[in-house]
């Protein structure tokens, strides 16, 4: 089980996130992750990667992400909130579109993301 990160360590993470997003930069997104992170969401399916929703490692996501981003040319996240718990943070945030959105990101011991998920509203 991961060691308890300082409530500053996981705020900071949320902070480089939305940064990293910001800027458009895969390579720096991808490098808060641990290699073989998982990612989960509704929009993997939608985007034709995987019908569980859910992709495992890198390299699987950066393919998918790079899709993404390449389809949002104005993407631009805007940080509402961050919710701390002892091994992980919620990033909510306000996508491009107005659209409210929580990303649960999960470390592990080294301080990497192990798992993560985008959450989207229900309406």
């Amino acid at each position: 089980m991961p060691s308890p990160y300082e409530a500053a360590q996981l705020s900071a993470l949320g902070h480089e996130w939305i940064a990293a997003w910001n800027a458009r930069d895969l390579e720096r997104v991808l490098a808060l992750y641990a290699d073989d992170f998982e990612m989960t969401s509704h929009h993997i399916h939608a985007m034709g990667f995987d019908a569980s929703g859910t992709l495992h490692g890198k390299d699987r996501v950066r393919n998918y992400w790079a899709t993404a981003l390449a389809r949002l040319p104005d993407l631009h996240f805007e940080l509402i909130d961050l919710f701390l718990s002892p091994d992980s943070v919620v990033v909510f945030y306000r996508n491009e579109c107005g659209r409210n959105i929580c990303e649960y990101l999960r470390l592990d011991a080294h301080g990497k993301i192990a798992q993560a998920s985008g959450n989207y509203g229900a309406g």
